[in-house]
């Protein structure tokens, strides 16, 4: 599965809206809208073709560059927009992934998390070649830093001072240029980072920030499962395995839980052990349970 970003996906749908009403890629507009009406079938390119009277090479062309991305691509799109939207309204999340068109648990938890962070390439050199901008910031989890690239946040943790903080993003990311900026200098960090906090001091929603992730392929499929789990909701280790298709991977699962550097935003404080004990946490035991008592608290009045 191709998976694009938000900003494609987003220009995508501007562009189709655009469009309407433009006789020149009218023939396009069609396409587009069939494909959201038929988002959950196997949609062939030459069957699309046919829909335009044109031939698959030239529609693939032409849809691209009308729309900036592939029929395939904005297939799974609508797709991912609707798996996203039906989590949102509370569905389960395997009847989310088959309601939405995708087959299995796999193309959405394994396939897709390729498209997601870096390269193991780079991943492996330590971030060599990153500029990494990081800030700290007073919650009621204590002292909190967060850190981010071009592409989203990379880090988000928890400690006692910001000597120890900034020791252990440089453990994190060896050869990246990583520079403290004041707020006049990003300020996307410093609204991110108050967003983040007002969600953990003030139980404000959790924002949707754009994240970099850095690990391997199944840690990359951990993280991502973990994004659907619902505030207030709690599930074993054994039942994300189980959900992303691997119910022998328990420990792997606990481990992946255990090397998550985005705390908060990517929630693996809401994986407990099969007993219903808390388990390990990264930043601690007390921030874990704090967590979960907040949004236990927070979705009881709704």
């Amino acid at each position: 599965m191709s998976v694009p970003s938000e900003q494609q996906i987003q220009a995508a749908i501007e562009a189709r809206n655009n469009s309407v009403g433009n006789p020149r890629v009218a023939r396009l507009v069609e396409v587009a809208r069939h494909i959201e009406a038929h988002a959950d079938e196997s949609l062939p390119l030459v069957r699309l073709a046919e829909l335009a009277g044109l031939s698959s090479s030239r529609l693939q062309k032409q849809f691209k560059a009308a729309f900036g991305i592939s029929p395939k691509v904005y297939q799974d799109a609508v797709r991912m927009h609707r798996f996203k939207q039906s989590l949102k309204v509370g569905d389960k999340v395997t009847d989310a992934i088959f309601a939405s068109g995708f087959g299995s648990v796999s193309r959405v938890y394994g396939e897709a998390t390729r498209s997601l962070g870096m390269s193991p390439r780079v991943y492996r050199a330590g971030g060599a070649g990153e500029v990494i901008v990081y800030a700290c910031r007073a919650t009621a989890l204590g002292l909190m830093m967060m850190a981010a690239t071009k592409r989203g946040v990379c880090l988000v943790q928890f400690g006692d001072d910001e000597a120890s903080l900034i020791t252990g993003l440089k453990k994190e990311f060896p050869n990246a240029e990583l520079i403290a900026s004041p707020a006049r200098d990003a300020p996307e960090l410093d609204a991110w980072m108050d967003a983040l906090d007002q969600h953990i001091s003030q139980g404000a929603p959790r924002p949707d920030l754009p994240l970099d992730m850095r690990g391997t392929a199944f840690q990359m499929k951990v993280w991502q499962f973990l994004l659907s789990i619902r505030e207030g909701d709690v599930l074993s280790y054994s039942e994300v395995a189980a959900n992303i298709d691997k119910p022998r991977a328990v420990r792997a699962v606990a481990s992946a839980c255990g090397k998550n550097r985005i705390g908060v935003l990517i929630p693996c404080h809401r994986v407990l052990r099969g007993d219903g004990g808390l388990g390990g946490y990264r930043w601690g035991l007390e921030r874990k349970r704090a967590l979960l008592d907040a949004e236990r608290h927070r979705r009881s009045w709704f």
